[in-house]
Order: structure tokens, then C-alpha cells, then sequence
């Protein structure tokens, strides 16, 4: 008989072109550990391909604060809670206190009434509906969730500001043309506007920052609670629907110091009066979004 060893052969460590097992460095064989020419030449084909070289690492901060502040727009605007607390309650409001004496305004109602509507707006949605909806991710995980991510505190804090932004956006278009329909007519110029602009944003990052600083280390209840108590105090005693010459004179230079008397007080003196830039109010809201946005941040849990 003859020996045949032909390149047919089989077994660990076998080099024939036809040859299959472990270890084996054929050029068409298969295994594991292989080496032949089809694996060796995958990742050459694939640049040659024009396919991108895989990147690990997290997204720029911007863009994760984009897509983080997308994501909660699209909820808020799903809710009809927080579209209650957000837009209806204020168009309530000014229909109520624009059209009807319900307080002894000196002056134009109207003018009086629609600033403080308007920093009432701010205050629904960068402060109360910030909180209470941040406070129950917290209690759900969904915050929990997000501490696992490449999103820092900051970058939270920042999309959340975003989301409330593009909210009282929509919120001052209505206020402002509700308010023209009831006869409101700002006496103000393109620099006044700018002031109430200003404002506006320094009240958002005031108000945000509290919002935050109260989810962030609060019980969901606690939180609810909290920032329901806070709506109503600012109601009734921060200018927002009552003058503020209304109250004691020893207590109104602190009425002034509260961010929704600053903020409502700011708005009318640009909008209804055609002052200059209110330069006490915008540093006091400024003061109050550098504290509570300092502490949030530092402050605040995912859980």
C-alpha cells in the first residue's frame, strides 16, 4: 500500500490550502484563530471602504445638551399637567385680573397687569414645573438612568434651562398678543425691549437654578409641596398680580429682594413706564441664578 498525505489532510496545526481546524493559516480556511487572508483583510477593506474608524468616547457637551433638552421638551409638551401650569393658568389669570377690578391698580390695569403675567409665566415654568417634574425622575430612576451617562450636573442643568427657554418663548407670544387684544400697548422702545429681554433670561436662571436646588436634594413629595407653597407665597406677596405698595412700607425694600419681585417690577418699569435699564432688579435676579445654580450644581443627586 502506499502513504497518501495529500492537501486533504485534517488535525490541529495542519498547513493545506484545504485544511480546517484550529490554528490553521490557510487562505481559505475557517476556525477559530485564524489568520488567513479574508480575516487579516477585513479591517483594510473596511478603510478602503471609506467606513469611519471607530471612535469610543462620549459626544461633545453641546451636543448631548441638544438632544437632552429635545427629549424633555417633547414630554413637557405631552403633559397635560405641566401645559396646565404653564399656559393655561396664566391666560386665566390675564383674562381675570386684565378685564376685571378685582385689585385698585393706580393707573392703566392693563399695563400693570400684563409684565406681571408675563413673570408669572416664568415662574410656572422655570421654577414650579421644573421642580416638581425633576423631583419625580429622581423618584422614578429616570435621573438615576442619566448618572450613568456622560451627562454631567451641569450639562442636566443646562438642557433643563434650555427646554424651560423654548417653553416662555411660546409663553410670551401668547401672553403678548392676548394682552394686545385686551388693549395692552407697551410704552417702550427696541432698547426697553431689550432690557425686558435681559430680565426675562436672568429670572429663567434664577428660578431654574431654585427648581433645581429643590429637586435635586428633596423627596418627590417634599418637592411638590415645596414648590406649590413657593407659586402660591409669590402670588400673593412677591408683585406678581398685587402691587407692592399695597404692602407695609418697612417690609417692601425685601419684597423687592425676592426674585418674582424683582423680575415683575423690572418688566413694568421697561414695559409700562419706558424707564431705562433697571439696574437693581437685574442685579438682584443675577444674584439669586449664581447662588442656586452654584449650589444645584454641587448639590444636586440622581437619586
Amino acid at each position: 500500500m502506499t502513504d497518501f498525505a495529500g492537501p486533504a489532510e485534517t488535525g490541529p496545526g495542519a498547513t493545506g490550502s484545504g485544511v480546517t481546524g484550529p490554528g490553521v493559516t490557510g487562505s481559505g480556511v475557517t476556525g477559530p484563530g485564524v489568520t488567513g487572508s479574508r480575516v487579516a483583510g477585513a479591517g483594510r477593506a473596511g478603510e478602503a471602504a471609506g467606513w469611519p474608524p471607530p471612535a469610543p468616547g462620549a459626544a461633545p457637551l453641546a451636543r448631548m445638551i441638544r438632544a437632552e433638552a429635545g427629549l424633555e421638551l417633547r414630554f413637557l409638551l405631552r403633559n397635560g399637567e405641566q401645559l396646565l401650569l404653564t399656559l393655561i393658568i396664566p391666560v386665566l389669570l390675564l383674562l381675570a385680573f386684565g378685564h376685571e377690578p378685582l385689585v385698585a391698580i393706580r393707573g392703566s390695569r392693563i399695563d400693570f397687569v400684563v409684565p406681571g403675567i408675563l413673570a408669572l409665566a416664568v415662574l410656572s415654568t422655570a421654577f414650579t414645573s421644573q421642580a416638581i417634574s425633576t423631583g419625580f425622575e429622581r423618584r422614578y430612576g429616570v435621573l438615576k438612568r442619566l448618572g450613568a451617562t456622560p451627562l454631567s450636573r451641569g450639562g442636566l442643568i443646562g438642557a433643563k434651562t434650555l427646554t424651560v427657554l423654548a417653553v416662555e418663548v411660546l409663553q410670551v407670544v401668547i401672553i403678548s398678543a392676548l394682552g394686545a387684544a385686551l388693549g395692552w400697548r407697551p410704552h417702550t422702545s427696541a432698547a426697553g425691549v431689550a432690557f425686558a429681554v435681559a430680565l426675562l433670561l436672568a429670572g429663567t436662571a434664577a428660578f431654574s437654578g431654585l427648581a433645581l436646588l429643590l429637586a435635586g436634594t428633596l423627596r418627590a413629595e417634599a418637592t411638590l409641596a415645596a414648590a406649590n407653597l413657593i407659586y402660591l407665597v409669590m402670588l400673593g406677596i412677591g408683585g406678581v398680580l398685587f402691587p407692592l405698595a399695597r404692602f407695609p412700607a418697612g417690609i417692601r425694600p425685601e419684597l423687592r429682594l425676592l426674585p418674582a419681585g424683582a423680575l415683575a417690577d423690572g418688566l413694568r418699569a421697561t414695559l409700562a413706564h419706558g424707564g431705562g435699564l433697571p439696574g437693581l432688579d437685574l442685579l438682584v435676579l443675577l444674584a439669586w441664578a449664581v447662588a442656586a445654580i452654584a449650589i444645584a450644581a454641587r448639590t444636586f443627586r440622581w437619586e
